[in-house]
C-alpha cells in the first residue's frame, strides 16, 4: 500500500543577516534561534527546494527544506516530489531545475535591507544565468515609524535615479511606504525596493535568489551591483498602496481576503473561529503559514498533524478526508497555485 500523504511540516532554515535580530524567537514557541543573543538571524527559509543559491543570497549553497513531522520525517521535500509526483503536486509543475516553484520565509530587519533589485523579465531573457524573482511581504509586525521603500519615484529617471544611490539620497529616488502589521505587498521582479528597519515579515517568492544591490546604507562589507541594477530594474510608476487586487468574503465562522494575485501564487489570509471544523476540498498542494492560533489537520488514513502560531505547512494535493479542525481563533496565510488553474482568478 502506498504511504498516505498528510500536512507536512517542515525544518527551519536560518540564516545570519547583518540586518538581523532576534525577533523571530517570537513566532512561535518551536522556535530555538542558533547562536547566543548577539546572533543577528535575519531569515527563517521555511519552505525551501533550491538546488543552488546565489552568492549575493543564501550563498550559493543548495536549501532543501526536510520534513519534521510523521513517517516521512528527515526527507526533503525535494525527496517527496520525486517520489510521490502528482500525488503531492496534482497539476503543480515543478521549476525548469526540477524544484518546488515557491519559497516562504520569515524576515526580521533590525536595521534595514540593501537596497535591491531582482531581474525585469526583459533583463532575464537577455541574460539566461540571471532569474526572476517575484516576492511579496506580509507585515506580521512593525514598529512606529516603520516604512519600506517601493519602486522608483514618478519622474526620476536613470540618471536621476543612479545619482541619488551614488549620494545616498534614497528618500529622493524611492516611494517611502508607511507599513503596518496587516498590510501586504507584492513586489513583481525588476522592482527596486528595501524593507526598513523595525519590520517583521512573512516573504513569499518565486524560487529564485538573484539580486542586485543598489545601496547599502553605508554598511561597506558587502558587494553592491549599481550597474547590473539599473539594467535590470524597472522604472514604471508604481502602485504604493496595499492590498492593491484586496478582496474579502465573511461568513459566521470563517473570513477569508484575498491580499495577492499573481500568476506564480495567490495569497489569502484565512481566519476562522474555535471550535469550528471544516473540510480540506484541495486537489492542489498548498502552504499555511499561521499567524495565531492553533488546531490539527484529520485524514482518514494517517495520524492527525497539531499546528499551532509560527508554524508553515504544506498540504498535498492527495489527502483522504482531510478537514481542520480549530482548537482556538485562528489565522494563516495560504499560499495556492493559480497557474494550476484552467484560467487566472484575479
Amino acid at each position: 500500500m502506498d504511504q498516505p500523504l498528510y500536512p507536512l511540516l517542515f525544518e527551519p532554515r536560518y540564516l545570519e543577516k547583518v540586518w538581523g535580530g532576534r525577533a523571530l524567537a517570537s513566532l512561535g514557541d518551536h522556535r530555538a534561534l542558533p547562536g547566543d543573543d548577539a546572533t543577528p538571524i535575519g531569515e527563517a527559509w521555511e519552505r525551501a527546494d533550491l538546488g543552488a543559491t546565489a552568492a549575493s543570497g543564501a550563498g550559493g549553497d543548495a536549501i532543501r527544506s526536510g520534513i519534521a513531522n510523521g513517517p516521512l520525517h528527515g526527507m526533503t521535500l525535494h525527496e517527496a516530489m520525486q517520489r510521490f509526483g502528482e500525488r503531492l503536486l496534482g497539476r503543480l509543475r515543478p521549476t525548469d531545475a526540477g524544484d518546488f516553484p515557491l519559497l516562504v520565509k520569515y524576515l526580521h530587519a533590525m536595521q534595514p535591507l540593501s537596497v535591491q533589485t531582482h531581474p525585469s523579465p526583459a533583463y532575464a531573457e537577455a541574460h539566461p544565468q540571471a532569474h526572476c524573482k517575484n516576492e511579496a511581504w506580509y507585515i506580521l509586525a512593525a514598529e512606529p515609524g516603520a516604512v519600506i521603500y517601493k519602486g522608483v519615484r514618478t519622474g526620476v529617471d536613470r540618471a536621476a535615479f543612479r545619482k541619488a544611490m551614488e549620494q545616498g539620497d534614497i528618500d529622493a529616488a524611492m516611494n517611502k511606504v508607511p507599513v503596518k502589521a496587516g498590510d501586504c505587498h507584492y513586489l513583481p521582479s525588476g522592482l527596486c525596493h528595501a524593507l526598513g528597519a523595525g519590520i517583521v515579515v512573512a516573504e513569499v517568492q518565486t524560487p529564485s535568489d538573484t539580486t542586485f544591490r543598489l545601496y547599502d546604507w553605508g554598511r561597506t562589507d558587502r558587494e553592491t551591483h549599481l550597474d547590473e541594477a539599473i539594467k535590470a530594474m524597472m522604472f514604471d510608476d508604481v502602485d504604493v498602496r496595499p492590498y492593491e487586487r484586496r478582496t474579502h468574503i465573511a461568513g459566521v465562522f470563517t473570513a477569508v481576503s484575498r491580499l495577492v494575485s499573481c500568476e506564480h501564487f495567490r495569497i489569502e489570509r484565512v481566519r476562522m473561529t474555535e471550535a469550528y471544523e471544516q473540510e480540506i476540498p484541495y486537489d492542489q498542494p498548498t502552504v499555511w503559514m499561521v499567524l495565531e492560533g492553533a488546531g490539527r489537520v484529520t485524514t482518514a488514513d494517517a495520524a492527525p498533524v497539531e499546528f499551532a502560531r509560527g508554524q508553515t505547512l504544506l498540504m498535498p494535493a492527495r489527502m483522504t478526508d482531510a478537514k481542520v479542525h480549530l482548537t482556538a481563533d485562528t489565522r494563516w496565510l495560504e499560499i495556492s497555485f493559480p497557474q494550476t488553474q484552467t484560467e487566472l482568478i484575479a
